[in-house]
């Protein structure tokens, strides 16, 4: 509630500051803007970003993208439920289906991570 009510009030503003500057955007070329600004935004960040991480580790890259993809496919997903009425559109299930994500990928790092110490251990102990 309180996200909706900001993204609300934040509108509203929005509204407000374009009618005092007497522009004559209509919602589509509200959306188009602010959309378009925000993604330019988020776009520079997360390339700085990623620039800057990828110097370490692509996998962690990896694990953005599709804990992102993941995101938007949960939200998909209960979109759809209370859309057709086929079970129950509830936030704890897309939380669920995040953790549960979290908790494999932990699983298979933690395989990878201890394949690679075995390895390096078996490597050293070759003459």
């Amino acid at each position: 509630m309180f996200l909706a009510n900001f993204v609300n009030n934040l509108h509203d503003l929005v509204i407000q500051i374009t009618s005092v500057f007497n522009l004559d955007l209509t919602d589509k070329k509200l959306h188009f803007w602010l959309i378009g600004l925000i993604g330019l935004l988020v776009f520079l960040v997360s390339d700085m970003l990623f620039k800057f991480i990828s110097k370490w580790s692509i996998t962690i890259i990896s694990f953005i993208y599709t804990f992102t993809v993941l995101i938007v496919l949960v939200f998909g997903l209960e979109i759809e439920q209370k859309i057709t009425g086929r079970g129950s559109m509830e936030f704890s299930d897309i939380v669920s289906g995040l953790w549960g994500f979290i908790v494999l990928f932990s699983v298979y790092l933690s395989c990878r991570i201890i394949i690679g110490l075995v390895g390096k251990t078996m490597n050293k102990k070759r003459p």
